[in-house]
């Protein structure tokens, strides 16, 4: 049995009816690598549930404190079924691309059942039109609540369940898994008493360790040495949400995506892919009439998992970086990311990234939950200043090919909670020299992803052109300066010596 962290439980705090919060991956796969050319559902319970289930996040639930007094707690009671978590569900004919999100936004949109193990596995059927997929492929698509992992600790419950070959050889079932004793609720109540007993010494020891980081960023503030940003306007993605949830996503090639970022000295392809969100946002909401005078910004997660955490969960803190909607020269974008993605960075280094989250083992649980009950009751998002407008994170894969029972894993994409006050959630990725965008949002607030697509893809079109643009003129002009240089003047050629006479 284990107690979840401040950071883990903020997850379940902030959850309502009409704002799950778990994290999802969708994967497409060719099953005509796998033996015999076909790959059958049970073999992939069977495999599945071989591989996942020595690994905590799969087999324990929650129990929670009674009257939230402290934090739950992780417990495994024994009743695991796999047939509950693995579900088969197949596309209608044709079995398109928008068929596929449409069904991956409803499934994403329906919460977790608490009373087990907070995570569902869907394989999808019927993919016989998607553009760039083998008829015959099937799609996985996994769930996971936010408390249990993040995106990390998702990519390694990824590695667990896949090969890196088509040799597919049945997983050996694990051992037995280990029943915890459930304590009583006075049993709770005491541990809950000595958590609370503890919680001030522990606080003056984080604040002892980090109040030198928070000096520093006061004082770096106060002399413009350090920036932070300011003036985040309210879009339409900025209000309550709906429990209904759109998905689309946009796949390019990884080499595209450095050569953009090659364009600008310093920048990374994370701006590269800021830029590229930002230059949707402004097509997106200048269609709408609604593009804001004032940058858009985005909340990026910073992963600080060592390599010595290993438990799963959330290990992770947050930078505020401006994607610069309010600039329309791609490149210029480009620069103004990287500027503000830099400064972010310098404030976010100055406090101290674990800083930030150690804080979180604070959070008074009663009140939390609460809170987050009457801020979606009352619509608090709808009058409060915004922090910031949107998600964009980071969850690079791997550069080779993976096999999942036998079937190679030709896409990979990424779907986020979204919630009141923060309407619309990027997942950035890349998996096989492609890199990819997808996009999860309210479908009130963004009734056309189709159209929000369609957006992020000539934001794409653009940057690039405009660095193959530069990479043409840079190389004319180093072509000019070297057909325009002055030819060395020959030598002169050694005069011939005269004989000597006799």
């Amino acid at each position: 049995m284990k107690q979840l962290t401040g950071l883990d439980a903020s997850f379940l705090y902030a959850e309502t009816p009409n704002a799950p919060m778990h994290i999802s991956g969708l994967s497409i796969y060719d099953q005509s690598t796998a033996p015999g050319g076909k790959v059958r559902f049970k073999e992939i319970i069977r495999n599945t549930n071989n591989r996942l289930m020595g690994l905590p996040v799969m087999t324990q639930k929650l129990l929670k404190v009674p009257l939230n007094f402290d934090h739950p707690y992780w417990v495994t009671d024994g009743a695991y079924d796999p047939e509950f978590h693995i579900r088969h569900i197949a596309l209608p004919k044709p079995g398109d691309w928008r068929q596929l999100c449409i069904v991956i936004s409803r499934l994403h949109a329906r919460q977790l059942d608490r009373a087990h193990p907070l995570w569902e596995l869907y394989i999808i059927e019927g993919l016989d039109n998607v553009e760039g997929v083998p008829k015959g492929s099937f799609a996985m698509f996994s769930k996971t609540h936010h408390a249990a992992i993040d995106g990390t600790s998702g990519m390694e419950l990824t590695a667990a369940t896949h090969d890196l070959t088509p040799d597919y050889t049945a997983a050996p079932k694990t051992k037995t898994i280990s029943v915890d004793t459930e304590p009583s609720s006075i049993e709770l109540m005491l541990r809950a008493q000595l958590n609370n007993i503890r919680k001030p010494f522990h606080f003056v020891s984080v604040a002892r360790n980090t109040m030198p980081g928070m000096a520093k960023a006061v004082a770096g503030l106060s002399r413009g040495q350090l920036s932070r940003v300011r003036n985040v306007p309210r879009t339409r993605f900025n209000r309550t949400v709906s429990p209904h949830r759109v998905f689309n996503a946009m796949s390019v090639a990884l080499d595209d995506v450095k050569k953009i970022k090659n364009s600008v000295a310093g920048a990374t392809v994370n701006d590269a892919a800021i830029a590229i969100v930002g230059g949707a946002l402004r097509k997106y909401l200048q269609f709408h009439d609604e593009l804001p005078a004032h940058s858009l910004a985005a909340m990026a997660p910073i992963n600080i998992r060592s390599d010595k955490d290993t438990s799963g969960g959330n290990i992770v803190a947050t930078m505020t970086v401006q994607v610069r909607s309010d600039v329309a020269d791609p490149l210029e974008r480009l620069q103004a990311v990287h500027d503000s993605s830099s400064k972010a960075k310098e404030l976010t280094n100055a406090i101290g990234a674990k800083a930030m989250t150690d804080y979180t083992q604070f959070i008074p649980s009663m009140l939390t939950a609460q809170a987050a009950r009457l801020a979606s009751r009352w619509g608090l998002a709808n009058h409060m200043n915004p922090s910031f407008n949107c998600v964009i994170t980071n969850v690079p894969g791997p550069p080779i090919p993976l096999y999942h029972t036998g079937a190679k894993m030709v896409a990979n994409f990424g779907t986020g909670p979204v919630q009141d006050g923060v309407g619309l959630f990027h997942v950035i990725g890349s998996y096989c020299g492609q890199f990819t965008i997808s996009a999860t949002s309210c479908r009130v607030m963004m009734p056309d992803p189709d159209f929000y697509r369609q957006c992020l893809q000539d934001s794409f079109d653009e940057l690039l052109a405009a660095a193959n643009s530069t990479v043409k003129a840079t190389a004319a002009k180093s072509k000019k300066a070297t057909s325009t240089k002055p030819k060395p003047k020959p030598k002169p050629k050694p005069k011939p010596k005269r004989a000597a006479q006799a």
